[in-house]
């Protein structure tokens, strides 16, 4: 079905493949096993138990390179990939997703630009779904492999035609918060519900917990913090809340480019500080 050697396609219900992939409504595009549970919540919670919607996870790397510790600090890249390819498939029966699929790519060949094979599966899995909605990570996430799978999942969406590709494309925030982008350019993704179903799909992923990344304290921590600190003239209107950003213009104007866009994004963060500064100096 893909082009790696590794790939594999879970679906939790046991439904063939292409009829699975055809009622998803909301498609996520992370890099390694656990972004999908700590980016695209959003889309999870607005799938889960609700009829004819349904959410499909692609994770896009193998996570043979993940650090590791603890238990875990011996095991063999090959070892690795198992335990964090069944986490995955675990996250995905407790969130009961439509599909979940891996890629199976090492890391280096998502970040090769000549590479194009990563783009092809994209493609392909896009046709199938025709998702409403894609959550995939944003321009300005600090780990170079999130950023690698954003730009290749833009490329693949542009190479759709206009009657498959989706309505929204929302960048989510993972190694690096949004709560900097200025108000009226945030997506609001209000986490307040099920936040049991949230805690238990991030501490399936107990390869990274144990080997020190908190996970399961720090991602429904910021959720809270960006809930409190949202409004400070106001008192909160969520007890859980997460950022993402706007990327359809990336798909409507295929000439736009990341930099252009993430610079607007940047320069209008900055116009936002001096303006408050500005006006009580």
């Amino acid at each position: 079905m893909f082009n790696q050697p590794n790939s594999e396609v879970y679906i939790p219900d046991g439904k063939p493949f292409e009829m699975a992939l055809a009622r998803t409504t909301h498609l996520a595009i992370g890099a390694h096993q656990d972004d999908l549970e700590i980016m695209a919540i959003d889309g999870i919670l607005q799938c889960y138990r609700i009829p004819e919607q349904w959410f499909c996870g692609v994770v896009v790397t193998d996570g043979r390179s993940s650090p590791r510790a603890g238990t875990y600090a011996k095991m063999s890249d090959e070892t690795m990939m198992k335990i964090r390819y069944k986490e995955q498939k675990l996250a995905a029966d407790i969130g009961e997703y439509g599909s979940q699929m891996m890629l199976g790519y090492p890391s280096s060949a998502v970040k090769n630009v000549d590479n194009k094979s990563v783009i092809k599966d994209l493609i392909k899995l896009l046709k199938l779904a025709k998702p409403t909605v894609v959550y995939t990570h944003n321009p300005t996430d600090k780990h170079p492999t999130h950023v690698a799978v954003f730009l290749r999942t833009i490329e693949a969406l542009r190479q759709l035609d206009r009657k498959d590709r989706p309505i929204k494309i929302l960048g989510c925030e993972t190694w690096r918060d949004l709560d900097w982008l200025p108000d009226r350019l945030k997506i609001n993704f209000d986490c307040s519900e099920k936040q049991d179903l949230q805690k238990a799909l991030v501490k399936v992923f107990n390869s990274q917990i144990s080997g020190g990344k908190r996970y399961d304290i720090a991602v429904m921590g910021r959720r809270v913090a960006h809930a409190t600190f949202f409004q400070s003239h106001s008192t909160d209107k969520t007890s859980h809340l997460s950022f993402g950003m706007d990327l359809t213009p990336l798909i409507e104007n295929p000439t736009l480019s990341v930099e252009k866009f993430t610079k607007h994004l940047i320069h209008e963060f900055e116009n936002e500080v001096l303006e408050v500064l500005r006006a009580i100096s």
